[in-house]
């Protein structure tokens, strides 16, 4: 097969990793990739959300199956356009996307099937915000309703925080579009966690678990993050938990596709928070998370390709999917500033003297002048397993000793506070 991965970051750097060691995988490029993914993979230089080049790279290179990692491209709709050409694409469509184009659509979506959530109300006047905010008690949540890299999520803890974060999105459009309309939602009290699915339409089979820890520094203090490591199993996903989300939540959210004539193919993530009251849905991304691909795919036996396309022929109930006992942990190297202002172009050194079983996937990395640079917030992530999360992580720690880059920065508690 010859197979086009669409992004440049970690997340795409394991789904490249994974491919790379499956044999009937021939050739892997990656729009735009990394320095990472050009060791595995012939990176090309087009932006991940250039449509209409990469539709004319996967038809002049008779591209087998375009793998779509970021949610940006497919909220643009590229599954759409390359179907229109006879192309086979991994990802759901535009009208499934806006699961995580629209927090308003994927509110709405959970309300109308009894997918338990938090309670909410969207808003696209200001005025009417401030008037109404008080209802939702304090701290509360507000979202940009588009899509915000990450960032449109904000926590007031009170009256205050909570009208200057309303013009900040809606009065300054500090995101831009997204913030035209936002979502008040009350805030859930428990332990986040979430889960991947792989999804067609007629079956979900959640992955295994992962925990990923998103706060900048130890013990969960500092702003948020994409995420600062992760590590599979969570401790917190039980199989009485993993009963209850897969009657409750699952089964619920594909019947839910169902009903609404959604013809969603691909990847589920769904962020939930554990309550006094059970699991909630927090929201769903339709891809792959980042970092916690990195720990999953680490673990998993079976072939992705063959996962991918058992999904996008509607047959993923005829696949057994396995994953190797082994516990996975991910810690993740990050810009000094990250993640406010950070500079890049910082030279990374230290990585030809790691362990062999030590798998880096790099996030923002780039070749300049020769020499590996630092090119993003989240720069590199020290993967590695072995049976428990805490050898997993000791093993990790032992080798960022040996890697250095300006300003470099990292938790030191991962693995240790289970």
């Amino acid at each position: 097969m010859k197979i086009l991965i669409i992004g440049g970051g970690g997340r795409e750097h394991a789904i490249a990793w994974k491919l790379s060691n499956e044999n009937n995988v021939k050739t892997i490029y990656c729009a735009p990739g990394n320095a990472g993914i050009s060791e595995v993979a012939q990176c090309i230089d087009i932006n991940d959300s250039n449509i209409e080049e990469l539709l004319n790279f996967a038809k002049d290179n008779q591209i087998d199956l375009t793998i779509v990692g970021p949610e940006v491209p497919l909220v643009k709709g590229i599954v759409d356009e390359f179907e229109k050409e006879g192309l086979k694409i991994f990802g759901p469509n535009k009208e499934c996307s806006q699961l995580e184009g629209s927090k308003a659509f994927s509110k709405d979506f959970m309300i109308r099937h009894n997918i338990h959530t938090a309670k909410y109300k969207e808003y696209t006047n200001i005025d009417e915000a401030i008037s109404e905010i008080d209802n939702f008690g304090y701290p509360l949540v507000i979202k940009a309703d588009g899509l915000a890299a990450g960032k449109g999520v904000v926590i007031p803890q009170n009256r205050e925080e909570a009208i200057a974060t309303l013009n900040e999105m809606m009065r300054d459009k500090k995101f831009g579009n997204a913030g035209e309309k936002i979502v008040i939602e009350e805030f859930l009290k428990g332990i986040e966690t979430s889960i991947l699915a792989f999804v067609d339409n007629n079956t979900i089979i959640p992955m295994v678990s992962a925990k990923d820890h998103k706060k900048v520094y130890n013990h969960e203090q500092g702003p948020n993050t994409g995420g600062m490591a992760t590590f599979s199993p969570s401790e917190i996903y039980t199989d009485k938990l993993a009963k209850e989300i897969e009657e409750n939540v699952l089964k619920a959210t594909l019947e839910g596709f169902k009903k609404d004539g959604l013809d969603y193919k691909g990847i589920l993530f769904i962020g939930l928070m554990i309550t006094e009251d059970g699991a909630k849905v927090l929201e769903y991304n339709v891809r792959f998370g980042d970092p916690e691909t990195q720990s999953v795919l680490f673990r998993l036996k079976t072939d992705l390709n063959k996962i991918m396309e058992s999904i996008l022929d509607n047959r993923l109930n005829e696949i057994k999917i396995e994953y190797k006992k082994e516990e996975a942990v991910c810690v993740m190297l990050t810009s000094g500033g990250y993640p406010d202002i950070y500079q890049k172009g910082k030279v990374i050194e230290g990585l030809s003297e790691l362990d062999k079983d030590i798998v880096v996937f790099h996030s923002g990395t780039k070749i300049s002048d020769g020499k590996l640079v630092t090119n993003g917030g989240r720069v590199l992530g020290i993967t590695a397993s072995a049976n428990t999360v805490e050898e997993a992580a000791r093993k990790i720690y032992e080798n960022i000793n040996k890697i250095s880059f300006e300003g470099m920065h990292y938790r030191t508690d991962i693995g240790t506070d289970i």
